[in-house]
């Protein structure tokens, strides 16, 4: 209850620095803004050309591959945009951290927001694929936002504990990018979960992404509302509420040293 009054009560620096990280991110740049949405449809574009056209893969399940393989992007690109970034976000604003009055615990938040500003192009891409292919609309789309929900916490609560420890262990940048780097082929995002055996399944089913990709797929693709799901949803918020309170926990827990650290 504290952090959320604490998160408010700060709701206007968070607004000011997510707008501000924004501006940054394509300063100088001529096309400013489109690279935006030139850097996501070149990758998919990629992607395809690699997988359809090489490798021929088939549609899966009758969908297009380029619009399941879009769809579980989108997912998988937001929450690696965030947890990436995390390690860095305490040292990065090493003058401000030092200020006694700043609340570092707002930086995970503006990272957040900032990210969440490529995932609304990825699908836009995504909703884009789904209208030329002629697929069905629904309001299922919808539900989307309650996976998007389950993301964020999810990464955000990677976020405290991250950019915590990485003030006092400086290798955790480079763990991270090696872990997220085992964790997208771990993920089933080019590939179906269900040509494995039913024991590789289940393990697979263990990296709490999994859920979160194939709930994108549910709610573009499939129309399968999360509630039909309840073992995996059960299990993703004991996971993610663990890692949210974890990070929470650790992030506050050494935030008094930080100053004396950087």
């Amino acid at each position: 209850m504290y952090l959320l009054k604490q998160l408010y009560s700060h709701k206007d620096l968070i607004k000011n620095m997510a707008r501000r990280e924004l501006s940054a991110r394509y300063a100088g740049s001529f096309l400013g803004w489109i690279w935006s949405f030139i850097q996501p449809f070149v990758m998919i574009l990629v992607f395809w050309f690699i997988f359809s056209i090489g490798f021929r893969v088939r549609p899966t399940n009758d969908v297009p591959f380029v619009v399941w393989l879009t769809a579980g992007m989108a997912a998988w690109f937001v929450f690696s945009e965030i947890v990436n970034a995390s390690p860095n976000l305490v040292i990065s604003v090493t003058n401000l951290v030092k200020r006694t009055l700043f609340p570092s615990e707002i930086l995970p938040i503006v990272n957040v927001l900032t990210s969440l500003f490529s995932h609304c192009v990825f699908v836009s891409i995504l909703l884009g694929l789904l209208l030329l292919q002629g697929m069905p609309f629904s309001f299922f789309y919808l539900q989307a936002f309650y996976y998007l929900f389950c993301l964020i916490l999810l990464a955000i609560g990677l976020s405290w504990g991250l950019a915590a420890v990485h003030v006092f262990v400086r290798d955790v940048g480079q763990i991270v990018g090696v872990v997220m780097q085992v964790g997208f082929w771990a993920t089933p995002i080019f590939w179906d979960a269900k040509m494995m055996s039913p024991k590789i399944q289940l393990l697979l089913k263990l990296n709490p992404m999994h859920y979160i990709v194939q709930g994108y797929r549910d709610s573009f693709i499939y129309f399968i509302p999360f509630w039909e799901r309840p073992y995996e949803t059960l299990y993703f918020w004991s996971i993610s509420g663990l890692m949210l309170f974890a990070g929470i926990y650790v992030f506050f827990k050494l935030k008094p040293q930080f100053a004396d650290v950087l």
